[in-house]
C-alpha cells in the first residue's frame, strides 16, 4: 500500500502516516526503483492499535514503549493497565481544576456584567481584570 491508501484504510490522513513513519512507529519497505514507501498489512494493523491507543489517550512515547514490550515478546497489558490508571489519576486532577476555573470565571463574569467599561489611563490595562481580588480567586 502507498502512503495514500494506508492513510484511507486506516481513516486517517497521509500525513499521519508520515508523522508515524518519521517518529518510527511505522517501518514501511522502501522500493529501490522509485524511493517510494509501500506499506503492509502489519503496517495497517499497527496504525490501528496507534489510532486507538491515541484515542484512549496514550501519548507517542507511550505507544512506542508498549509496541517495543511487545516486539521483545513481553506482554505490555500490565503497563498498559498502570499507563491508563495514570491517566484516569491525571484526569481527574484536570477535571478538578477545569470545575474551579469554571466557577471562577463565572463569578467574574457576573461581576463584570454590572461594570462600565473603563478606558486606559497609563497605569490601567483593563479595570475589569485588576479589580479583582487575587487571594479571593484561588
Amino acid at each position: 500500500m502507498t502512503v495514500s491508501e494506508l492513510a484511507r484504510r486506516a481513516g486517517v490522513t497521509a500525513e499521519t502516516v508520515r508523522h508515524y513513519t518519521r517518529s518510527g512507529l511505522l517501518t514501511p519497505q522502501r522500493q529501490k526503483q522509485n524511493g517510494y514507501y509501500y506499506y503492509g498489512d502489519s503496517d495497517l494493523v499497527r496504525l490501528l492499535f496507534i489510532c486507538k491507543a491515541r484515542l484512549l489517550g496514550f501519548g507517542l512515547d507511550d505507544v512506542t514503549e508498549i509496541l517495543h514490550m511487545s516486539r521483545y515478546g513481553r506482554s505490555p497489558c500490565p503497563r498498559v493497565r498502570e499507563l491508563l490508571e495514570k491517566r484516569l489519576q491525571d484526569n481527574r486532577c484536570r477535571l478538578k481544576e477545569l470545575e474551579s476555573l469554571q466557577t471562577r470565571m463565572e463569578h467574574v463574569a457576573k461581576m463584570w456584567s454590572e461594570m462600565p467599561d473603563g478606558m486606559p489611563d497609563g497605569d490601567s490595562v483593563c479595570h475589569l481584570i485588576e479589580a479583582i481580588g487575587y487571594p479571593e480567586l484561588i
